[in-house]
């Protein structure tokens, strides 16, 4: 917190000086599912080869190696069978269902494709309802203790369900003196997408967060999704920000797709009232250049960019 004050406050002392207001949004971690550590002081990436058998555990302390790895999800032989895909690390890994041991909380893999990952890799069960609340109690901390504290406009809520899950943010910024910070739920899973109607009635705004929604579903589908979110914001009047991979490849290179830039306004003539950046701005060289890429508006009838 210590850290992301001090950002804060350079954020605001910058803002202030230029005369801009500039909204400040806090991003919850949500019910993630993470791989463990591996055995080895000098050891953080592991090869992993295609056809190869893998053993996951639900035992998160187990420092693993190509052959077996920690999953930090208690439940996982539970809620997995044979023949199911097990996505690692934004899909660089897929992983098919061998065999589930209760038991043991393990479960037998497949390896289906050649890659090297590191530790730590997010991990998605397509198609399965995940048993972890949606706001678990760092991110409770994070509100409380952070947001509200730091003033900050808006609350990112990472991995939104059921509009219970708006309703009970709600409640924790009503009762912790936050009445004023709004809420802005991330879609980002099959779940959300079922009662998404409750959910955006609950809302204050809706995030369409592509990355992990294209892991949970078919990536062909992402597009029916999207189109149906702002479909949905724009009937109830609500905001609806358009997020992640906008312009990917530009995290490595200071110049965008023509596909990027398709997706960009494609999402404009959708109706999303916002495009976000996230890796393009937050890990690459070429952070400016996309985001003078980016502002322009699109709708304009030239291509994004000119």
């Amino acid at each position: 917190h210590e850290g992301h004050g001090k950002t804060l406050a350079r954020l605001r002392k910058v803002a202030g000086g230029k005369g801009r207001n500039i909204a400040v949004l806090l991003d919850t971690k949500g019910p993630e599912i993470r791989t463990g550590f591996f055995a080895g002081d000098d050891v953080d990436k592991i090869i992993l080869e295609k056809n190869k058998e893998i053993v996951l555990t639900s035992d998160y302390s187990f420092l693993g190696d190509k052959n077996k790895i920690a999953c930090s999800y208690p439940k996982l032989a539970t809620s997995v069978g044979p023949g199911q895909e097990i996505l690692v690390a934004d899909g660089s890994l897929v992983l098919t269902v061998l065999e589930c041991d209760e038991a043991m909380g393990e479960v037998r893999c497949r390896i289906m494709n050649d890659t090297t990952i590191g530790e730590r890799k997010n991990m998605n069960l397509p198609g399965v309802e995940v048993d972890l609340p949606t706001f678990t109690e760092k991110d409770k901390d994070d509100i409380v203790n952070f947001g509200i504290k730091q003033k900050v406009e808006f609350i990112a809520a990472s991995f939104v369900r059921t509009g219970d899950d708006v309703r009970n943010l709600r409640r924790l910024l009503q009762e912790n003196g936050g009445s004023k910070i709004k809420i802005i739920s991330k879609i980002e899973n099959l779940q959300g997408l079922e009662n998404y109607d409750d959910i955006v009635r609950q809302s204050d705004a809706i995030m369409v967060a592509r990355g992990d929604l294209g892991m949970e579903i078919p990536p062909a589908k992402v597009f029916l999704a999207q189109k149906y979110m702002i479909r949905g914001a724009n009937i109830e009047g609500k905001p609806v920000i358009t997020a992640t991979q906008m312009l990917e490849s530009m995290i490595g290179n200071p110049r965008p797709t023509r596909a990027e830039c398709s997706d960009v306004a494609n999402a404009v003539y959708d109706g999303t009232d916002a495009v976000m950046l996230s890796g393009e701005t937050a890990n690459g060289p070429f952070f400016k250049e996309a985001v003078d890429v980016m502002a322009p508006p699109p709708s304009a009838g030239a291509p994004a960019g000119e």
